[in-house]
């Protein structure tokens, strides 16, 4: 159940939703960036009208993601490492292949 003194208060004083310039300011990096994120799809905007807006939740999902590697990095499974071979005799020349040319 919830805390009645929290219900009583009323709206907490962050915002639910922070602007482009805002969440840059958040996450302390530039606002062109922000546009970059949500054109490649690492951060989901919210449109009120013509508003885009990006929720707090959406921002810690981002540095989340950005804490722990993707799925498919953990689970690529490692391959052997190769062998090193003696080939110092390959490139060699012997009086053999100096006569022959």
């Amino acid at each position: 159940m919830a805390d009645p003194q929290r219900l009583q208060d009323g709206p907490t004083s962050e915002p639910l939703l922070l602007t482009p310039e805002e969440a840059a300011q958040v996450l302390r990096i530039g606002r062109t960036t922000i546009y970059a994120l949500m054109k490649a799809g690492d951060l989901r905007p919210v449109h009120i009208g013509r508003s885009c807006r990006i929720s707090r939740a959406e921002l810690e999902r981002y540095v989340r993601r950005l804490r722990t590697p993707p799925p498919s990095v953990l689970a690529r499974p490692r391959r052997p490492r190769r062998t090193s071979t003696n080939q110092r005799g390959l490139f060699e020349l012997t009086s053999d292949s100096v006569e022959r040319a």
